[in-house]
């Protein structure tokens, strides 16, 4: 099947070799590819392409792999409600749950490589807290194995991750889940989440690792964070990983007293934060393996126009290249239009 370059999206199997237009041999026939391969053809040039036919899916309808890794999430949602509520009304959960629910939860993920497209398949409950433990928790195992840490290592990143916000269950729920702004006075009582949520895995599950992630995981670098007022080399490596997902996960989603935010708005917050605030190997980490998964996602613009993600700009990487029914648009040049959705 040949189709043009613009149309390609990752995982793609190439049917034959392909050349530039100098005659140049490029890529092999049953190339899988990448977005970085999709951006080295663009930038070569090409204009066709002959790819291995797929089954063609309603765009309405996400991918098999999706909906298996949606029916792990579900599964997963319920186990963290219920441990929320247990938490809540006893001070403490079923820790042998825990690992229950998470290891098909993570045997799920390790197949999946498009994590925008995962995270936005699991992200249409309107439960905040529910569904951002569960966020956190996926992409701090993300984190983790980019980062180079072992499966097992990994795991316990996203178990800590998945854990991290437990103590919220001792928040008053008229200032969990207010709709407004809180004050000084409810900011302070939100803040002590952080030790409840200590307090609670150790007396649920004796797990240390994910305590001090529960604790630190507001810690910042620069010694401005809750609830201790630590800095960098003090803040655990999982901790520091934590914080990066749940910032992330809370800009992304939509909340009682906040929409969420464009993603690569996000990551640009994040690679600002990166410099003093978050963990630099962390934050950049994550922007690096994040920006890639934005190519071929669709968007809407602040002109009305919808397009699709062709490619990043090197030299802003956070202002791509967008392909409309008008034509290309380079946000890097024409710095009047914004991204405002990024939706599949």
């Amino acid at each position: 099947m040949r189709v043009h370059v613009t149309d390609l999206k990752p995982g793609d199997t190439l049917s034959s070799d392909t050349f530039n237009t100098f005659g140049i041999h490029m890529m092999q026939k049953g190339h899988i590819l990448q977005p970085d391969d999709i951006s080295k053809l663009l930038k070569h040039g090409l204009d066709y392409v002959d790819i291995e036919e797929t089954v063609i899916n309603d765009d309405n309808e996400p991918h098999h792999s999706l909906i298996e890794a949606k029916v792990q999430f579900d599964t997963a949602l319920v186990g963290f409600q219920n441990l929320f509520l247990n938490a809540a009304s006893r001070g403490e959960f079923d820790g042998s749950q825990v690992d229950a629910v998470l290891e098909p939860l993570m045997d799920e993920l390790h197949t999946q490589k498009d994590v925008v497209s995962v995270l936005f398949v699991l992200n249409d409950t309107n439960n905040y807290t529910y569904t951002h433990s569960l966020q956190v928790g996926m992409l701090s195992y993300y984190l983790a194995i980019w980062m180079g840490y072992t499966e097992q290592e990994a795991y316990a990143a996203g178990r800590a991750g998945y854990l991290h916000d437990v103590g919220k269950a001792k928040v008053p729920p008229e200032i969990l889940n207010k709709p407004g702004k809180l004050t000084p006075e409810e900011y302070e009582i939100m803040k002590k989440h952080a030790q409840y949520g200590h307090d609670i895995i150790m007396e649920s599950t004796g797990d240390e690792l994910s305590a001090i992630v529960a604790l630190q995981h507001h810690e910042r670098a620069d010694g401005k964070g809750y609830p201790n007022g630590i800095t960098l080399d003090d803040i655990h490596p999982y901790a520091r990983i934590t914080a990066v997902a749940d910032i992330y996960s809370a800009m992304t989603t939509h909340r009682v007293y906040q929409s969420k935010q464009e993603l690569l708005r996000v990551l640009k917050e994040i690679h600002r934060m990166s410099f003093g605030q978050l963990y630099a190997e962390a934050a950049q980490t994550f922007i690096r393996n994040m920006l890639p998964n934005m190519i071929g996602k669709k968007v809407r613009l602040n002109s009305g126009e919808t397009g699709r993600i062709i490619m990043t700009n090197p030299t802003d990487y956070f202002r791509p290249l967008i392909e409309t029914e008008q034509g290309f648009k380079d946000l890097s040049i024409q710095s009047a239009l914004e991204i405002e959705e990024i939706f599949i």
